[in-house]
Protein backbone atom coordinates (compact mmCIF):
# COMPACT_ATOMS: atom_id res chain seq x y z
CA UNK A 1 0.00 0.00 0.00
CA UNK A 2 3.03 2.38 -0.95
CA UNK A 3 2.76 6.35 -1.32
CA UNK A 4 2.60 5.55 -4.86
CA UNK A 5 -1.32 4.10 -4.62
CA UNK A 6 -2.24 8.33 -4.97
CA UNK A 7 0.34 9.73 -7.82
CA UNK A 8 -0.02 12.91 -9.00
CA UNK A 9 2.81 14.81 -10.90
CA UNK A 10 1.73 18.19 -8.55
CA UNK A 11 2.61 16.58 -5.87
CA UNK A 12 5.78 14.97 -7.19
CA UNK A 13 7.00 18.24 -8.43
CA UNK A 14 6.20 20.39 -4.92
CA UNK A 15 7.77 17.45 -3.02
CA UNK A 16 10.76 17.46 -4.83
CA UNK A 17 11.33 21.43 -3.99
CA UNK A 18 10.26 21.27 -0.61
CA UNK A 19 12.76 18.35 0.28
CA UNK A 20 15.76 21.13 -0.35
CA UNK A 21 13.84 24.09 1.51
CA UNK A 22 15.30 25.03 5.01
CA UNK A 23 12.86 24.77 7.93
CA UNK A 24 13.72 26.85 11.25
CA UNK A 25 14.02 23.96 13.11
CA UNK A 26 16.55 25.76 15.79
CA UNK A 27 14.04 28.52 16.45
CA UNK A 28 10.80 26.13 17.10
CA UNK A 29 13.34 24.83 20.04
CA UNK A 30 14.30 28.43 21.18
CA UNK A 31 10.39 28.81 21.50
CA UNK A 32 10.45 25.58 23.09
CA UNK A 33 7.67 24.43 20.50
CA UNK A 34 10.53 21.11 19.48
CA UNK A 35 12.60 19.99 22.43
CA UNK A 36 16.60 19.67 22.25
CA UNK A 37 16.01 16.03 21.40
CA UNK A 38 13.86 16.18 18.78
CA UNK A 39 15.70 18.67 17.63
CA UNK A 40 18.63 16.27 17.12
CA UNK A 41 16.76 13.82 15.68
CA UNK A 42 15.13 16.08 13.04
CA UNK A 43 18.48 17.49 12.01
CA UNK A 44 19.76 13.88 11.31
CA UNK A 45 17.54 13.31 8.61
CA UNK A 46 16.65 17.19 7.32
CA UNK A 47 17.79 18.15 3.67
CA UNK A 48 19.78 14.61 3.59
CA UNK A 49 20.08 12.65 0.77
CA UNK A 50 17.88 9.83 0.65
CA UNK A 51 20.30 7.04 0.98
CA UNK A 52 21.07 8.72 4.58
CA UNK A 53 17.68 9.00 5.69
CA UNK A 54 16.70 5.32 4.82
CA UNK A 55 19.94 4.13 6.79
CA UNK A 56 18.48 5.96 9.63
CA UNK A 57 14.98 4.56 9.49
CA UNK A 58 16.38 1.06 9.15
CA UNK A 59 17.09 1.53 12.46
CA UNK A 60 14.96 3.76 14.26
CA UNK A 61 11.55 3.79 12.35
CA UNK A 62 9.47 4.09 15.29
CA UNK A 63 11.05 6.80 16.68
CA UNK A 64 10.80 8.82 13.83
CA UNK A 65 7.28 7.47 12.82
CA UNK A 66 6.75 8.65 16.13
CA UNK A 67 8.83 12.50 16.17
CA UNK A 68 6.87 13.49 12.56
CA UNK A 69 3.68 12.66 14.01
CA UNK A 70 4.20 14.58 16.88
CA UNK A 71 5.67 17.51 15.59
CA UNK A 72 2.81 17.76 12.71
CA UNK A 73 0.27 17.67 15.61
CA UNK A 74 1.96 20.90 17.30
CA UNK A 75 4.28 23.05 14.56
CA UNK A 76 1.37 25.02 12.16
CA UNK A 77 3.42 26.93 9.65
CA UNK A 78 2.75 25.78 6.25
CA UNK A 79 6.46 25.34 5.15
CA UNK A 80 6.88 23.24 8.23
CA UNK A 81 3.93 21.09 7.69
CA UNK A 82 4.45 20.46 3.93
CA UNK A 83 8.28 19.37 5.32
CA UNK A 84 7.00 16.72 7.56
CA UNK A 85 4.48 15.43 5.55
CA UNK A 86 7.10 14.71 2.78
CA UNK A 87 9.33 13.29 5.09
CA UNK A 88 6.39 10.87 6.01
CA UNK A 89 5.20 10.17 2.94
CA UNK A 90 9.18 9.71 2.30
CA UNK A 91 9.38 6.87 4.86
CA UNK A 92 6.29 4.85 3.71
CA UNK A 93 7.58 4.87 -0.01
CA UNK A 94 8.08 1.42 -1.38
CA UNK A 95 8.12 0.70 2.05
CA UNK A 96 4.70 -1.19 3.43
CA UNK A 97 6.16 -2.85 5.97
CA UNK A 98 7.00 0.53 7.82
CA UNK A 99 2.90 1.60 7.74
CA UNK A 100 2.64 -0.08 11.64
CA UNK A 101 5.41 2.45 12.57
CA UNK A 102 2.94 4.96 12.06
CA UNK A 103 -0.71 3.28 13.38
CA UNK A 104 1.30 2.04 16.46
CA UNK A 105 1.50 5.86 17.37
CA UNK A 106 -1.35 5.54 19.01
CA UNK A 107 0.24 3.45 21.65
CA UNK A 108 2.08 6.13 22.68
CA UNK A 109 -0.63 9.03 21.99
CA UNK A 110 -4.53 8.29 21.02
CA UNK A 111 -4.35 11.61 19.05
CA UNK A 112 -1.91 9.72 16.65
CA UNK A 113 -1.26 9.32 13.81
CA UNK A 114 -4.84 10.81 12.57
CA UNK A 115 -5.80 14.11 14.40
CA UNK A 116 -2.87 15.69 13.04
CA UNK A 117 -2.94 14.77 9.54
CA UNK A 118 -6.92 14.97 9.65
CA UNK A 119 -6.28 19.01 10.84
CA UNK A 120 -3.31 19.25 7.71
CA UNK A 121 -6.28 18.05 5.72
CA UNK A 122 -8.34 20.71 5.98
CA UNK A 123 -5.48 23.35 5.49
CA UNK A 124 -6.17 25.78 2.63
CA UNK A 125 -2.78 25.09 1.15
CA UNK A 126 -3.16 22.96 -2.00
CA UNK A 127 0.02 20.71 -1.26
CA UNK A 128 -0.76 20.29 2.19
CA UNK A 129 -3.96 19.01 1.63
CA UNK A 130 -3.44 16.47 -0.96
CA UNK A 131 -0.37 15.15 0.67
CA UNK A 132 -2.22 14.74 3.50
CA UNK A 133 -4.69 13.00 1.60
CA UNK A 134 -2.28 10.99 -0.15
CA UNK A 135 -1.02 9.43 3.67
CA UNK A 136 -4.26 9.23 4.83
CA UNK A 137 -5.45 6.90 2.07
CA UNK A 138 -2.43 4.74 2.83
CA UNK A 139 -2.91 4.63 6.35
CA UNK A 140 -6.93 3.74 6.43
CA UNK A 141 -6.51 1.73 3.49
CA UNK A 142 -4.06 -0.42 5.80
CA UNK A 143 -5.94 -0.90 9.02
CA UNK A 144 -6.32 -4.60 9.72
CA UNK A 145 -9.94 -3.39 11.83
CA UNK A 146 -12.43 -1.65 10.56
CA UNK A 147 -12.28 1.91 9.98
CA UNK A 148 -13.54 4.43 13.25
CA UNK A 149 -16.06 6.52 11.88
CA UNK A 150 -14.26 9.70 13.58
CA UNK A 151 -11.47 9.09 11.74
CA UNK A 152 -13.59 7.76 8.44
CA UNK A 153 -16.15 10.39 8.31
CA UNK A 154 -13.81 14.01 8.43
CA UNK A 155 -11.46 12.06 5.46
CA UNK A 156 -14.87 11.65 3.35
CA UNK A 157 -16.17 15.39 3.91
CA UNK A 158 -13.12 16.93 2.35
CA UNK A 159 -12.81 14.29 -0.29
CA UNK A 160 -16.16 15.16 -1.32
CA UNK A 161 -15.61 18.39 -1.82
CA UNK A 162 -12.20 17.85 -3.86
CA UNK A 163 -13.91 15.60 -6.07
CA UNK A 164 -16.53 18.08 -6.86
CA UNK A 165 -14.11 21.41 -7.01
CA UNK A 166 -12.68 22.67 -10.10
CA UNK A 167 -9.11 21.87 -9.35
CA UNK A 168 -7.94 19.08 -11.42
CA UNK A 169 -5.43 18.24 -8.95
CA UNK A 170 -7.61 18.26 -6.06
CA UNK A 171 -9.88 15.80 -8.43
CA UNK A 172 -7.51 13.50 -9.16
CA UNK A 173 -5.90 12.85 -5.57
CA UNK A 174 -9.70 12.29 -4.62
CA UNK A 175 -10.22 9.77 -7.28
CA UNK A 176 -7.29 7.83 -6.48
CA UNK A 177 -8.19 7.88 -2.37
CA UNK A 178 -11.61 6.83 -2.97
CA UNK A 179 -10.22 3.49 -5.56
CA UNK A 180 -7.99 2.56 -2.51
CA UNK A 181 -10.59 3.65 0.32
CA UNK A 182 -13.74 1.91 -1.32
CA UNK A 183 -12.29 -1.85 -1.23
CA UNK A 184 -13.18 -1.55 2.03
CA UNK A 185 -17.33 -2.64 3.10
CA UNK A 186 -17.30 0.02 5.68
CA UNK A 187 -15.99 2.61 3.25
CA UNK A 188 -18.45 1.89 0.73
CA UNK A 189 -21.69 2.47 3.10
CA UNK A 190 -19.80 5.73 4.32
CA UNK A 191 -19.11 7.00 0.94
CA UNK A 192 -22.84 6.28 0.06
CA UNK A 193 -24.30 8.63 2.81
CA UNK A 194 -22.61 11.20 1.34
CA UNK A 195 -24.38 12.59 -1.72
CA UNK A 196 -21.61 14.84 -2.59
CA UNK A 197 -19.00 12.60 -3.56
CA UNK A 198 -20.90 10.32 -6.19
CA UNK A 199 -22.76 13.73 -7.38
CA UNK A 200 -18.54 14.70 -8.24
CA UNK A 201 -17.94 11.36 -9.72
CA UNK A 202 -21.00 11.54 -12.28
CA UNK A 203 -20.11 15.21 -13.01
CA UNK A 204 -16.66 14.05 -13.71
CA UNK A 205 -18.00 11.18 -16.29
CA UNK A 206 -20.27 14.05 -17.87
CA UNK A 207 -17.52 16.31 -18.69
CA UNK A 208 -15.61 13.27 -20.90
CA UNK A 209 -12.52 13.21 -19.16
CA UNK A 210 -9.58 11.35 -20.44
CA UNK A 211 -9.58 7.41 -20.58
CA UNK A 212 -7.70 6.85 -17.13
CA UNK A 213 -9.88 9.49 -15.26
CA UNK A 214 -12.74 7.71 -17.42
CA UNK A 215 -11.68 4.16 -15.67
CA UNK A 216 -10.78 5.41 -12.63
CA UNK A 217 -14.23 6.87 -11.90
CA UNK A 218 -15.66 3.53 -13.07
CA UNK A 219 -13.70 1.83 -10.93
CA UNK A 220 -15.13 3.31 -8.19
CA UNK A 221 -18.43 3.31 -8.70
CA UNK A 222 -17.88 -0.47 -9.67
CA UNK A 223 -17.00 -1.21 -6.02
CA UNK A 224 -19.90 1.12 -4.63
CA UNK A 225 -22.32 -1.26 -6.66
CA UNK A 226 -21.05 -3.96 -4.76
CA UNK A 227 -23.24 -2.99 -2.05
CA UNK A 228 -26.91 -4.26 -2.32
CA UNK A 229 -28.77 -0.57 -1.39
CA UNK A 230 -26.67 1.23 -3.75
CA UNK A 231 -26.89 -0.63 -6.66
CA UNK A 232 -31.05 -0.65 -5.84
CA UNK A 233 -30.73 3.28 -5.79
CA UNK A 234 -28.13 4.81 -7.55
CA UNK A 235 -29.38 4.92 -10.76
CA UNK A 236 -32.54 6.59 -9.46
CA UNK A 237 -30.85 9.24 -7.59
CA UNK A 238 -28.17 9.94 -10.15
CA UNK A 239 -29.49 8.51 -13.56
CA UNK A 240 -25.94 6.73 -14.12
CA UNK A 241 -27.00 4.20 -16.03
CA UNK A 242 -27.46 6.17 -19.72
CA UNK A 243 -23.87 7.90 -19.00
CA UNK A 244 -22.32 4.30 -18.10
CA UNK A 245 -24.10 2.88 -21.26
CA UNK A 246 -22.46 5.98 -23.37
CA UNK A 247 -19.05 5.74 -21.98
CA UNK A 248 -19.20 2.12 -22.78
CA UNK A 249 -19.53 2.97 -26.24
CA UNK A 250 -16.39 4.32 -26.44
CA UNK A 251 -14.25 1.60 -24.30
CA UNK A 252 -16.16 -1.21 -23.20
CA UNK A 253 -16.64 -1.35 -19.08
CA UNK A 254 -19.89 -3.47 -18.49
CA UNK A 255 -18.33 -4.86 -15.23
CA UNK A 256 -20.63 -1.48 -12.86
CA UNK A 257 -23.68 -2.47 -15.20
CA UNK A 258 -23.16 -6.23 -14.37
CA UNK A 259 -23.63 -5.52 -10.48
CA UNK A 260 -26.71 -3.64 -11.27
CA UNK A 261 -28.36 -5.93 -13.15
CA UNK A 262 -27.02 -9.19 -10.19
CA UNK A 263 -27.31 -6.75 -6.76
CA UNK A 264 -30.94 -4.51 -7.52
CA UNK A 265 -32.68 -5.95 -11.52
CA UNK A 266 -35.75 -4.43 -11.04
CA UNK A 267 -34.31 -1.27 -10.35
CA UNK A 268 -32.18 -1.36 -13.05
CA UNK A 269 -33.47 -3.12 -16.06
CA UNK A 270 -35.70 -0.67 -17.49
CA UNK A 271 -33.26 2.30 -17.54
CA UNK A 272 -31.05 0.19 -19.26
CA UNK A 273 -34.10 -1.07 -21.64
CA UNK A 274 -34.66 2.52 -22.31
CA UNK A 275 -31.16 3.02 -23.16
CA UNK A 276 -30.90 0.24 -25.88
CA UNK A 277 -28.48 -1.68 -23.90
CA UNK A 278 -29.68 -4.77 -25.44
CA UNK A 279 -28.74 -3.78 -28.85
CA UNK A 280 -25.61 -2.72 -28.11
CA UNK A 281 -24.40 -5.68 -25.62
CA UNK A 282 -25.60 -7.74 -28.79
CA UNK A 283 -22.88 -5.78 -30.85
CA UNK A 284 -20.13 -6.14 -28.54
CA UNK A 285 -20.37 -9.95 -28.00
CA UNK A 286 -19.46 -10.12 -31.45
CA UNK A 287 -16.39 -8.11 -31.57
CA UNK A 288 -12.85 -9.48 -30.01
CA UNK A 289 -11.09 -8.38 -26.51
CA UNK A 290 -7.64 -9.29 -25.88
CA UNK A 291 -9.24 -9.68 -21.79
CA UNK A 292 -11.75 -12.56 -21.70
CA UNK A 293 -13.07 -11.53 -18.64
CA UNK A 294 -14.48 -8.60 -20.11
CA UNK A 295 -16.11 -10.70 -23.37
CA UNK A 296 -17.45 -12.57 -20.26
CA UNK A 297 -19.04 -9.47 -18.67
CA UNK A 298 -20.81 -8.82 -22.02
CA UNK A 299 -22.29 -12.13 -22.68
CA UNK A 300 -23.61 -12.14 -19.24
CA UNK A 301 -25.39 -8.65 -19.65
CA UNK A 302 -26.43 -9.50 -23.16
CA UNK A 303 -27.84 -13.02 -21.71
CA UNK A 304 -29.84 -11.75 -18.63
CA UNK A 305 -31.13 -8.58 -20.83
CA UNK A 306 -32.63 -11.04 -23.67
CA UNK A 307 -34.03 -13.55 -20.28
CA UNK A 308 -35.66 -10.36 -18.76
CA UNK A 309 -37.09 -8.79 -21.86
CA UNK A 310 -38.03 -11.61 -23.74
CA UNK A 311 -41.83 -11.15 -22.63
CA UNK A 312 -42.17 -7.46 -22.53
CA UNK A 313 -44.67 -5.48 -24.46
CA UNK A 314 -45.04 -2.40 -25.85
CA UNK A 315 -46.59 -1.15 -22.79
CA UNK A 316 -44.10 -2.22 -20.33
CA UNK A 317 -41.09 -0.36 -22.70
CA UNK A 318 -43.06 2.92 -22.04
CA UNK A 319 -43.25 2.02 -18.42
CA UNK A 320 -39.55 1.74 -18.48
CA UNK A 321 -39.30 5.27 -20.46
CA UNK A 322 -41.62 6.72 -17.75
CA UNK A 323 -39.50 5.10 -14.75
CA UNK A 324 -36.54 5.98 -16.44
CA UNK A 325 -37.31 9.65 -16.94
CA UNK A 326 -36.04 9.53 -20.61
CA UNK A 327 -38.30 9.67 -22.72
CA UNK A 328 -37.71 10.34 -26.29
CA UNK A 329 -39.80 9.50 -30.01
CA UNK A 330 -40.06 5.60 -29.87
CA UNK A 331 -42.94 4.21 -31.75
CA UNK A 332 -45.19 3.83 -29.51
CA UNK A 333 -45.57 7.68 -28.66
CA UNK A 334 -47.26 8.70 -31.45
CA UNK A 335 -49.21 5.24 -32.24
CA UNK A 336 -53.00 5.79 -32.37
CA UNK A 337 -53.61 1.99 -31.60
CA UNK A 338 -50.93 2.16 -28.53
CA UNK A 339 -53.17 4.94 -27.38
CA UNK A 340 -55.92 3.53 -27.88
CA UNK A 341 -55.07 0.06 -26.57
CA UNK A 342 -53.43 1.62 -23.35
CA UNK A 343 -54.73 5.23 -21.82
CA UNK A 344 -56.74 4.06 -19.56
CA UNK A 345 -53.52 1.91 -17.72
CA UNK A 346 -52.28 4.85 -16.84
CA UNK A 347 -55.11 5.30 -14.26
CA UNK A 348 -53.70 1.69 -12.52
CA UNK A 349 -52.80 2.05 -8.77
CA UNK A 350 -54.29 5.28 -7.85
CA UNK A 351 -52.73 7.04 -11.42
CA UNK A 352 -49.10 6.09 -10.28
CA UNK A 353 -47.92 6.08 -13.78
CA UNK A 354 -50.15 8.94 -14.74
CA UNK A 355 -48.44 11.12 -11.74
CA UNK A 356 -45.12 10.00 -13.39
CA UNK A 357 -45.73 11.52 -16.40
CA UNK A 358 -47.16 15.14 -15.15
CA UNK A 359 -43.99 15.17 -13.15
CA UNK A 360 -41.94 15.32 -15.96
CA UNK A 361 -43.69 18.47 -17.05
CA UNK A 362 -41.36 19.96 -15.42
CA UNK A 363 -38.03 18.44 -16.85
CA UNK A 364 -35.12 20.42 -17.71
CA UNK A 365 -34.93 18.33 -20.84
CA UNK A 366 -37.01 20.14 -23.78
CA UNK A 367 -36.96 16.66 -25.77
CA UNK A 368 -38.69 15.27 -22.41
CA UNK A 369 -40.94 17.89 -22.17
CA UNK A 370 -42.33 17.65 -25.74
CA UNK A 371 -42.88 14.14 -25.65
CA UNK A 372 -44.82 14.56 -21.91
CA UNK A 373 -46.70 16.72 -22.70
CA UNK A 374 -47.72 15.47 -26.24
CA UNK A 375 -48.23 11.72 -24.16
CA UNK A 376 -50.65 13.90 -22.11
CA UNK A 377 -52.43 14.79 -25.21
CA UNK A 378 -52.87 11.45 -26.54
CA UNK A 379 -54.08 10.32 -22.74
CA UNK A 380 -57.27 13.52 -22.68
CA UNK A 381 -57.79 12.22 -26.54
CA UNK A 382 -58.29 7.70 -26.10
CA UNK A 383 -59.16 8.26 -22.33
CA UNK A 384 -62.98 10.06 -22.21
CA UNK A 385 -62.29 11.12 -18.37
CA UNK A 386 -58.81 12.73 -19.21
CA UNK A 387 -59.94 15.64 -18.84
CA UNK A 388 -61.60 15.83 -15.76
CA UNK A 389 -58.66 14.07 -14.09
CA UNK A 390 -55.81 16.18 -16.00
CA UNK A 391 -57.43 19.19 -14.22
CA UNK A 392 -57.89 17.12 -11.09
CA UNK A 393 -54.45 16.23 -10.24
CA UNK A 394 -53.54 20.22 -11.37
CA UNK A 395 -51.24 19.21 -15.00
CA UNK A 396 -53.98 21.45 -16.79
CA UNK A 397 -52.15 24.26 -15.47
CA UNK A 398 -48.55 23.27 -16.39
CA UNK A 399 -49.76 22.22 -19.93
CA UNK A 400 -50.86 25.67 -20.55
CA UNK A 401 -47.46 27.53 -19.43
CA UNK A 402 -45.77 25.39 -21.65
CA UNK A 403 -47.21 26.93 -25.01
CA UNK A 404 -44.66 29.71 -24.08
CA UNK A 405 -41.76 27.73 -23.48
CA UNK A 406 -38.56 29.20 -25.64
CA UNK A 407 -37.98 25.69 -27.44
CA UNK A 408 -40.55 25.50 -29.99
CA UNK A 409 -41.22 21.66 -30.00
CA UNK A 410 -42.27 22.05 -26.60
CA UNK A 411 -44.80 25.30 -27.74
CA UNK A 412 -46.36 23.32 -30.69
CA UNK A 413 -46.68 19.75 -28.68
CA UNK A 414 -48.55 21.80 -25.73
CA UNK A 415 -50.73 23.87 -28.20
CA UNK A 416 -51.68 20.51 -28.89
CA UNK A 417 -52.77 19.03 -26.08
CA UNK A 418 -54.30 22.51 -24.88
CA UNK A 419 -56.80 22.14 -28.21
CA UNK A 420 -57.35 18.40 -26.68
CA UNK A 421 -57.96 19.86 -22.94
CA UNK A 422 -60.36 22.89 -24.71
CA UNK A 423 -61.95 20.48 -27.57
CA UNK A 424 -63.19 16.89 -25.82
CA UNK A 425 -66.24 17.25 -23.61
CA UNK A 426 -66.02 16.92 -19.41
CA UNK A 427 -67.46 13.70 -18.67
CA UNK A 428 -68.03 13.44 -15.15
CA UNK A 429 -68.90 9.52 -14.76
Amino acid sequence: MSVSLVSNAYLDENSAKIRSKPVPWEGYQRAELVTSEELVLIKKVDRQPRAKTESILVSDGQTYALLYLRLLKKLQRVDTMQCLLVLIADALLDHDERIPLFSRAAQSDPDLPYLPLLRTLEAQDEFVQLKSAQILTILLSSESTPLQHQHLQPFLKVLASLVQGQSPNKRDVAVQCLEAVLARPESRKAVWAIPGIIAGLVEILRHKPGPQMNYQVIFCLWLLSFEQEVAAQINKKFDIIPLLISVAQAAAKEKVIRNLITKAPSENLPAMLVSQLLPFSKSLSTRKFSDEDILEDVQFVRDELERNFASVTTYDEYMSELDSGHLSWTPVHESDDFWRENAAKLNEKDYVQLKLLIRLLDSGDPLVLAVAVHDLGQYVKHYERGKKVITELGAKARVMELMTHPDPDVRYHALVSVQQLVSHPWVNA
